[in-house]
């Protein structure tokens, strides 16, 4: 990258500063004549300079032919003018400086407008660069790096590059000709003045840059120690684990505080020295008025300067400070984004960095072929540690190989060299002949699956997470409507301009091809079949299960969903288990469900419709108001109260009733014991309402046949479908769209499958209840080849960041489904089952091989009686190999294998 961030500005913007600088030029004259109509306006509007009388006219607006007089000898008038008094002439230069005034600021605001632009395009290319510099690293730099250190980087520390890169040719431009240009004003209507501004003016120039060095230092160390800190920050997320197994939470507290005192005392220091330069700089600036005022003053008495010139002389200086200032602060943020800006790019150029040639996504990824050779490959770390030894082997491409050793073999570090992404310190590996390090990205990343034994998911769909690795460039374009399709060409036109990638997000980026598929359909009948190869189908099932569908978008899906419905209840009927469900209906309260479902007889939409937002909820208040429920509410919510503080009396905090009885937290006994002390002394009526309203609040979540505290009489169950009804009136009069209400004949939008298709409550307290269920709708769902349907919808699940939503091994299994969906030649495989148990393992090699049939397998396996299955075998010991060959003759001779063996 360039170091200079001038030229760096310069070449990438030089069209757009040249334009904004001619704007500034072209402003110029207008500011001086703004500069010299305040003493027109008071020698000749207000003192009457030139006019006899009051009614005497003058020539306003004369405009000679320039060097006329010189070139014909008598000058050539292109317009007479006209005549004005004084009166008129004060109106006339008024309003001239009016315009003056609207024209300068429109020529501020033109500017500002373009210089903003122009930084925010040049912030967005160099953001850009920097992200795109980070995919060119190697993996052994990026395992280096702290990644809060490299977002702060990219997003907070070149935030201020931004706004100076717009003002870096423009600001001294503007600023430097209007301080010249009032320089010039003050020096012909006084020399001296002129002279004494002049001189305070160069103090400022020469004094405050000097005294701002220091603070630029500490600027610097500023941010590295913040830089260090939001580093420090995320290993305290990342190894949150770690810190509260081993009580560390204190140090941890320690290390920041110290690293935070270290920034407050930078911070200190520089704010110290930052508001002493602002106060030697503001008395250098009110010591020239004070000047002017005296000296001006003077001459004035003296007869040596007209009172108009004193007055715009003070007028023009009152916009001198401001253009001086601004320069001396353009100087110093200079030196600061300089400073920035060197530190940014320090980091983002290392020695090896891949060229930008090898991540082409136009490059042709033919197929590989032949052999896979390496010879005498080594692999020595910063450190100097040999992880890879001199190892040599040439094998079939279409080979399955399994590496074994123990954990300082180097095993895993072999299977990174053969997949390109560590570039080895010596030795060669050529598949086809062709060396892994030549070739481009687009090959090694289509052509070779390499999964990592801590595979990270990214923050999106399990879907997205599954099919990255068939998304290289964009296919086919977006389906757009015009008014989208028109954004998109600016948004281009405006990428171009900042250097940015062309290609567009929104089109469709799936190869299905390299999936072996025509289409999408195709695609997910693909997905499927791996899934359950990597034991994750059943999974994804389940999460479909529990997400939703838009019956807008998938009419089809909704009615087979119905039709489930009613499959389930006939199936549930033929097996004598109906009872196992309690259907909802809208005549009977449900005993199955909580109170807030009975009342809302529906799914919300929205947060004030939650069963814990009903309380504040003005509708359903004034519905249970109108039922008669409203005081019984208080009342059962009283006994709730009642109840749990006796229940919980002597139950230490982490007992199961807790969770049963979940209406009151552990915490807040203690407030709930007295307030019921309170009700029972008082009655619910004279209760504050804050308390009358958290008493209101515990019956909602209340289900009768779970906490069986016999609060719901047929009288109650009987207010409750009033109320229920009630509600829904008023929803769909007045609050429409806010609740999903339940029909039996109408798919609910804002449910979950399983809910839609259950359509009722599982009954509380039978045993083996939720398993006969889950089994049923199985087998419903599959009968009406609905299991698919299900699935894809699963595939939708947000996976969270770094796939944390998801176990360890569900991770690992969708890594090695991404690996193997774009049916790569050479299957690399590092350790990725190890947090697998010993039956699961063994199933996934045995599905992993079978569907790599015809192609190649390089497999780091952590058991070494798997590698049975495997057609060669490959025996490492500290980063030697040792031993090659089938299972049954390595075995026989390998002590080191019958060493792995015996421990296995």
């Amino acid at each position: 990258m360039e170091p200079n961030l001038f030229k760096y500005v310069w070449r990438h913007s030089k069209r757009d500063q040249l334009a904004i600088l001619l704007l500034v030029l072209v402003s110029l004259p207008f500011y001086f004549l703004s500069l010299n109509l305040p003493k027109q306006i008071v020698n000749e509007g207000i003192q009457g300079q030139g006019f006899e009388s009051i009614a005497d006219t003058t020539v306003h607006g004369r405009i000679e032919l320039p060097l006329s007089e010189t070139l014909f000898g008598e000058p050539l008038l292109l317009f007479e003018g006209f005549r004005l008094d004084q009166v008129d002439t004060l109106l006339f230069l008024s309003f001239a400086f009016l315009a003056l005034v609207c024209v300068n600021g429109v020529f501020k605001f033109v500017i500002n407008t373009s210089k903003g632009r122009l930084g925010e395009r040049m912030l967005r290319r160099l953001r850009y660069e920097l992200a795109d510099r980070l995919l060119r690293f190697r993996l052994g730099q990026l395992r280096r790096m702290k990644g809060p250190e490299v977002a702060t980087m990219i997003k907070d520390e070149v935030e201020p590059l931004g706004g100076f890169i717009g003002d870096a040719f423009v600001t001294p431009a503007f600023l430097g000709g209007q301080a010249i240009t009032a320089m010039v004003f003050i020096m012909s209507q006084s020399l001296w003045l002129g002279l004494v501004a002049g001189g305070i003016v160069l103090i400022q120039a020469l004094l405050i840059p000097r005294l701002r060095i220091p603070i630029l230092r500490l600027g610097k160390q500023r941010q590295l120690t913040a830089r260090q800190l939001a580093g420090r920050i995320g290993e305290v997320m990342d190894g949150a684990v770690e810190i509260h197994a081993n009580d560390g939470s204190n140090y941890e507290r320690a290390e920041l505080t110290s690293r935070l005192g270290r920034i407050f005392d930078i911070r200190f220091e520089i704010y110290q020295r930052k508001f002493f330069v602002k106060f030697l700089n503001n008395f250098l600036s009110q010591l020239t008025p004070f000047i002017f005022y005296l000296g001006g003053g003077l001459l004035a008495i003296y007869g040596q300067l007209d009172i108009g010139a004193l007055v715009a002389v003070i007028a023009a200086y009152k916009d001198l400070p401001g253009p001086i200032r601004d320069l001396i602060n353009w100087e110093q943020q200079r030196n600061d984004v300089q400073i920035k800006y060197d530190q940014v790019i320090e980091q983002f150029q290392p020695t090896d960095i891949l060229e930008p040639e090898r991540q082409d996504p136009e490059v042709a990824a033919a197929a590989l072929a032949g052999a896979v050779a390496v010879s005498s490959l080594s692999l020595i770390d910063d450190n100097n540690v040999r992880h890879v030894d001199a190892v040599t082997f040439e094998l079939p491409l279409d080979r399955h190989v399994a590496l074994v050793g123990d954990g300082t073999s180097g095993k895993d570090h072999l299977t990174l060299l053969v997949a390109g992404l560590f570039p080895p310190s010596s030795g060669k590996i050529r598949i086809g002949g062709t060396d892994v390090q030549d070739m481009p990205e687009a090959l090694l990343g289509r052509r070779i699956g390499y999964v990592d034994p801590s595979a990270y998911l990214f923050a999106t769909t399990l879907r997205d997470n599954l099919v990255y690795g068939l998304r290289h460039r964009p296919l086919r374009e977006a389906e757009q409507d015009p008014e989208a399709l028109e954004r998109w060409k600016a948004q281009l036109a405006e990428s171009r301009r900042a250097g940015n990638s062309l290609f567009h997000l929104e089109a469709d980026w799936t190869d299905y091809e390299a999936a072996g598929c025509s289409g999408p359909e195709e695609l997910l009948a693909r997905i499927l079949e791996i899934l359950e190869a990597v034991d994750l189908e059943e999974d994804v099932y389940r999460f479909g299960l529990n997400g939703a569908i838009d019956p807008a978008a998938q009419p089809d899906v909704a009615e087979r969903l119905l039709e489930a419905r009613d499959a389930l209840a006939r199936r549930l009927a033929d097996q004598d288990r109906e009872d196992l469900v309690v259907r909802f209906d809208a005549g009977r309260y449900n005993a199955n469900a909580s109170l807030a479902e009975n009342l809302l007889f529906g799914t919300p939409k929205r947060p004030d419709y939650a069963a814990e937002a009903l309380v504040d909820n003005a509708l359903v208040r004034d519905a249970l108001e109108r039922a008669g429920l409203s005081a019984l509410l208080g009342e059962k919510g009283l006994a709730i109260a009642r109840t749990m503080v006796e229940i919980f009396a002597d139950l230490p905090p982490g007992h199961p009733f807790f969770e049963q009885f979940s209406f009151i937290d552990a915490d807040d006994l203690p407030e709930f014991r007295q307030l019921v002390t309170r009700a029972e002394q008082r009655g619910i009526d004279q209760l504050p309402t804050e308390d009358r309203r958290r008493l209101k609040a515990l019956p909602f979540r209340y289900i009768e046949a779970r906490h069986r505290l016999g609060l719901v009489d047929d009288a109650f169950a009987a207010g409750v479908v009033e109320a229920r009804r009630l509600i829904a009136e008023a929803v769909r009069a007045k609050d429409p769209g806010a609740v999903e209400f339940y029909d039996a004949g109408t798919y609910n939008a804002a449910a979950s499958i399983l809910d839609n298709v259950l359509f009722g409550r599982l009954v509380y307290g039978q045993a083996g209840a939720e398993e006969a269920i889950g089994t049923a709708v199985r087998e419903t769902l599959d009968s009406l080849g609905l299991r698919p349907s299900v699935c894809a919808v699963g595939l939708d699940f947000e996976v969270g960041v770094g796939g944390k939503r998801l176990s360890a091994t569900q991770r690992q299994k969708a890594a090695i489904a991404r690996a193997l969906l774009k049916r790569p030649d050479l299957l690399v495989i590092n350790q990725a089952t190890a947090v697998m148990d010993g039956a699961t393992r063994a199933r996934l090699v045995a599905n992993i091989l079978a569907l790599c049939e015809g192609r190649g397998v390089i497999w780091a396996i952590e058991r070494a009686a798997l590698a049975e299955r495997f057609d060669t075998v490959l025996v490492m010991r500290a980063g030697r190999l040792l031993d090659q060959g089938g299972f049954a003759e390595v075995s026989e001779r390998s002590e080191d294998l019958k060493l792995l063996l015996a421990e296995d």
